[in-house]
């Protein structure tokens, strides 16, 4: 997903060395970054769930995409967040209903490939594996922003949002009572560090 927009957005091109012809390494602001995962309760609510302890790889070749890359993990352990006082919830979303952090406490995510008409908006495709299962992925993206840090550096925001079917990762407890649809929403930031341009 982060690929996306770095290859084909012209206002980020053109903020960038023309010069430059490897990938540049980029990070993640994880204090301006949200991953939540959405779900319908029964038909009276919507539910959610927020992971806070993640973090990525991402290598951005501007003047060939195809040698960038995306790379995120997840640390599902003690790294879920539903609001107010939830511990039972988040234990349960833990146990092997779900999650089976016991024995898969990670969740990692890899970018395989994207497609854009107007560098803007497009659709990245990668493979999630948690419980111990990969499966493919579909997120819209879209560019929120492109600008430069106060150091200089090169600045990226953007949103993806998609949606997975739970049950294909052996976590369909009480589907479709409570929705086996999940949808996804990300927001984040990720920035170049000066020297590496």
């Amino acid at each position: 997903m982060f690929r996306l927009f770095l290859a084909a957005a012209p206002a980020a091109l053109l903020m960038m060395s023309s010069a430059q012809a490897e990938p540049v390494d980029y990070a993640m602001d994880l204090t301006h970054s949200v991953v939540r995962a959405t779900w319908d309760h029964q038909g009276y609510s919507q539910q959610s769930v927020e992971f806070t302890d993640f973090n990525g790889t991402l290598a951005l070749d501007l003047e060939t995409p195809a040698n960038s890359s995306v790379d995120i993990t997840f640390n599902l352990i003690d790294g879920m967040f539903a609001g107010g006082h939830h511990e039972r919830f988040i234990a349960h979303l833990n146990s092997d209903d779900y999650f089976g952090t016991a024995a898969a406490p990670i969740a990692h995510f890899v970018g395989t490939g994207f497609e854009t008409e107007d560098g803007i908006t497009g659709v990245m495709t990668g493979d999630l594996t948690m419980n111990g299962q990969t499966h493919p992925v579909m997120l819209d993206v879209e560019l929120n922003k492109s600008g430069e840090t106060r150091d200089g550096a090169s600045k990226l925001g953007f949103t993806a949002t998609g949606s997975l079917d739970r049950s294909e990762w052996d976590m369909g407890f009480l589907a479709p009572f409570i929705s086996d649809r999940i949808e996804i929403f990300v927001s984040t930031e990720v920035s170049a560090s000066p020297t590496a341009e």
